[in-house]
């Protein structure tokens, strides 16, 4: 029988999990997953239109994981533990604590709506919190702050 290969960046998002095989489990029966935050990503939640726009503007290079359920207008951006200070000025963003439950399909498929618009990869590369503050701050990211791009 052949082995079938799990996707690196679903592998990487199951590393948060207390139980990373009940994941897979959950995501075979075709339903979300609920992904504890803080140990490897924070969410920050955004609606959909500003979070698209900020993403043209941040480039793919920069960009981590981004979850998006069009349905109630929400995306959420994935950003290291400790962001908290540096999005904490900006209302058009909602920075979740730790142990806050992400409800998420794998990183290849939509479930119930919900799928990546910028998919993990298995790297854990994450959004920069200063980049992510300069795309929804004042001027719309114009002008990132020196170092932001490091």
């Amino acid at each position: 029988m052949a082995q079938r290969t799990r996707n690196p960046g679903s592998e990487w998002l199951t590393l948060c999990a207390p139980d990373p095989v009940q994941v897979h489990r959950t995501w075979a029966a075709g339903e979300l997953a609920s992904l504890p935050s803080g140990r490897l990503w924070l969410a920050v939640e955004a609606d959909i239109r500003p979070t698209v726009a900020a993403m043209q503007r941040i480039g793919p290079d920069r960009l981590g994981p981004v979850l998006v359920y069009p349905s109630t207008d929400r995306a959420w951006w994935l950003v290291p533990p400790g962001a908290e200070e540096a999005l904490d000025d900006l209302s058009r963003l909602t920075v979740h604590p730790e142990r806050w439950p992400l409800r998420c399909p794998p990183a290849e498929r939509y479930i119930d709506g919900y799928g990546w618009l910028e998919k993990p990869d298995g790297s854990g590369k994450l959004t920069s919190p200063t980049v992510l503050g300069a795309a929804f701050g004042p001027g719309g990211g114009l002008r990132l702050p020196a170092g932001a791009f490091c």
